[in-house]
């Protein structure tokens, strides 16, 4: 009977897990750039009471034996590297990547970190920064005077100051061959990792790169839809094995009142 009442609790301690991933998916809605997660789970071992292909009697063997599972663990909670929709800004340095990479930008320690949220701005030193001020790498600095910024599917920045036209510098992008395994920093940022493999850099648009759009922004990949429906799923869920929980404990109930 304990078995029962630990198994159940693995399922309950589970789906509150997977409630507060999906709240986390739901509260970053309109977050720039952010990339839902999923909970993958795993049944714990089994309690072997009788393997498969054991002499039953002399005549055979036992077929598919007895295994009593344990419960459920979270095995994981992957990313989901899918591109979110694109909205319009019209601002001149709002950045979107159509397709795969990420931008490079610069800790305050000197390390690099990544990131799809291309909701840049310009310092007081004329560079293009996150909104925590990190540095775009390779660092874009527009001069003073600058009326326009044009930046091409390519990742080469043109600025206008007066009527002189000028190429300040190329956007490059950032990708892993194995996105999910990137560690999030939160502020929209992921670092490498060895899951991760090495940072492989190009320019956009060429050799599998997404392309830039300028004007635009990436939106969260979060279906708010689906993610109440999984709510709805966990909470039943999580319901059915509270009540694994207390069918056990009623019956324990039951078994200790017969020696009275």
């Amino acid at each position: 009977m304990p078995r029962a009442l630990w198994t159940g609790a693995s399922g309950m301690s589970a789906q509150q897990t997977n409630v507060d991933l999906i709240a986390n998916n739901i509260a970053n809605v309109n977050t720039v750039g952010f990339k839902r997660q999923r909970s993958d789970f795993q049944d714990l071992f089994y309690d072997i009471v009788q393997a498969p292909g054991a002499r039953a009697t002399n005549a055979g063997q036992n077929s598919a034996g007895t295994q009593l599972g344990l419960g459920v663990k979270l095995n994981g909670t992957p990313r989901i590297f899918t591109e979110g929709n694109l909205e319009v800004t019209e601002v001149q340095t709002d950045l979107a990547i159509e397709g795969d990479g990420f931008f490079e930008v610069t800790l305050p320690d000197g390390g690099s970190a990544y990131t799809r949220a291309g909701n840049f701005r310009v310092d007081a030193d004329g560079s293009l920064v996150t909104p925590d001020g990190l540095y775009l790498n390779p660092r874009i600095t527009i001069p003073d005077g600058t009326t326009s910024i044009v930046v091409s599917p390519t990742g080469e920045v043109t600025v206008t100051a007066g009527n002189t036209q000028s190429v300040v510098g190329t956007i490059n992008l950032t990708r892993f061959r194995n996105p999910a395994g990137l560690i999030s920093l939160g502020r929209n940022l992921f670092q490498e990792t060895d899951a991760s493999g090495t940072a492989q850099t190009g320019a956009p648009a060429q050799n599998g790169f997404g392309a830039l759009r300028q004007g635009a922004l990436e939106k969260a990949n979060v279906e708010v839809v689906t993610e109440l429906v999984g709510l709805i799923v966990a909470q039943r869920a999580y319901e059915t094995n509270s009540k694994s929980v207390r069918t056990a404990d009623e019956m324990m109930r039951t078994a200790n009142e017969l020696v009275r």
